[in-house]
C-alpha cells in the first residue's frame, strides 16, 4: 500500500492522523512488512507489547477474554488500522487479541522505531498526547452513556457504529448475530429478540444470519433514547 493510500485511511481517532507523505515514508522505513495468512493470531492478549502494527492488507477481528473466559469481539479492522499501540506506549501487556480474518499484510513498528521517530517529530509526540487525551475522554462517555441505555438503545448504537454502505448503498453488518452479541455485550437470545422485533417493524432485514439496516433514521432514533 502507498504512502498517500495510508494517509488517507487514518481516521480522526488514529494516533497517525495528520501524517504528511514524507512522515509516513518515514514510518515505512522504521518498519517491517509481514504476511499473514486467514486465522493467524497477529497480537495476543497479555503478552508484551513492544511493537505496533498498521493493516495494509486484509482484515483482522479485536477481542479480548473476560476472566470466566468469555470472548468480546472489541472491533473489526480493515486497512489502515493501527493495532497494539496501547501496549507499545505504556509497556505493559496487551489489552486484547488481534487474529486475522483474511490472509493480507501489515507494517511492524517497533517500540524503538516509534521512540526515535516521535523524538525526530516534535509535532507528532504532541499530537500523539492530544490523542490519547481525547480518548480518555471518549471512554468516559462510554462508559457512562452505556450506564444510562436500555439493551435495545445499546444495540442500536452498537450497530450505527458497524453498519457499512455496500454497492446497493444499504447498511449492512457482516456480522453473525453471536459475534454482534459478543460485540454489544449481551446474549445471543437476547439480541435475537431485539432484531427479530425490529426486522417486524421495518427497520432491518436479516440475510442469512446477517443484519441489513433498512431504515438508518429509525435506527437513530432508538440509538438516542433513553430505552
Amino acid at each position: 500500500m502507498d504512502h498517500a493510500r495510508l494517509a488517507e485511511l487514518q481516521g480522526p481517532d488514529s494516533i497517525f492522523s495528520g501524517l504528511s507523505l514524507q512522515d509516513w515514508a518515514d514510518i515505512a522505513g522504521r518498519a517491517v512488512q509481514i504476511q499473514f495468512v486467514k486465522g493467524k493470531e497477529l497480537l495476543a492478549q497479555g503478552d508484551a507489547g513492544d511493537s505496533l502494527l498498521i493493516l495494509t492488507e486484509g482484515s483482522a477481528r479485536v477481542s479480548m477474554l473476560t476472566a470466566g473466559g468469555r470472548e468480546i469481539v472489541l472491533a473489526y479492522a480493515e486497512p489502515g488500522a493501527v493495532l497494539g499501540e496501547i501496549a507499545l506506549l505504556d509497556g505493559g501487556e496487551r489489552t486484547a487479541s488481534v487474529t486475522a480474518t483474511s490472509a493480507g499484510a501489515a507494517l511492524q513498528l517497533g517500540r524503538n522505531a516509534m521512540r526515535d521517530f516521535a523524538a525526530s517529530h516534535p509535532e507528532f509526540a504532541w499530537s500523539l498526547m492530544q490523542q490519547l487525551a481525547r480518548r480518555l475522554r471518549t471512554a468516559d462517555q462510554t462508559i457512562e452513556s452505556d450506564r444510562a441505555y436500555a439493551s435495545g438503545p445499546r444495540l442500536a448504537r452498537y450497530l450505527r457504529r458497524l453498519i457499512r454502505t455496500d454497492v446497493e448503498t444499504a447498511q449492512r453488518v457482516e456480522l453473525s448475530q453471536t459475534e454482534l452479541g459478543n460485540f454489544a455485550g449481551m446474549s445471543r437470545e437476547h439480541i435475537n429478540r431485539q432484531l427479530r422485533s425490529w426486522e417486524e417493524s421495518g427497520i432491518i432485514a436479516l440475510e442469512q444470519g446477517r443484519v441489513r439496516v433498512l431504515d438508518v433514521d429509525t435506527l437513530e432514533d432508538i440509538s438516542e433514547s433513553e430505552g
